[in-house]
């Protein structure tokens, strides 16, 4: 069974960075991170390919985060950097059957952990 839990979370400035953890248990295909901010869509982030290593992110956030896993530690992380008010909202990582950003090919979810960016 897949487990997956988030950390790393919290408030910061613009400009600033955060490092997300997921600690996963469990195999999966793809890991992603997912973020959703109120009264908006959930929004695929970034994802990493469990096999070939391969990452893939979305427009908004490419070339300001990394993700990244660590295979002896089973954990997962999402570096951001430069990060603006946008990037404001609630981080999940998930576990997938496809490394597409699609929500609709999650089939585990972690329980999200905060992130907060002021001007």
């Amino acid at each position: 069974q897949v487990r997956l839990g988030e950390s790393g979370g919290g408030s910061v400035q613009a400009g600033g960075s955060l490092r997300l953890s997921c600690v996963v248990s469990g195999g999966s295909y793809c890991l992603e991170w997912f973020r959703q901010a109120p009264g908006k869509r959930r929004e695929g982030v970034a994802a990493i390919h469990t096999g070939a290593g391969s990452t893939y992110y979305a427009d908004s956030v490419k070339g300001r985060f990394t993700v990244s896993r660590d295979n002896a530690k089973n954990t997962l992380y999402l570096q951001m950097n430069t990060l603006s008010p946008e990037d404001t909202a609630m981080y999940y990582c998930a576990a997938a059957y496809s490394c597409s950003l699609y929500d609709g090919h999650v089939s585990h979810w972690g329980q999200g952990t905060q992130v907060t960016v002021s001007s």
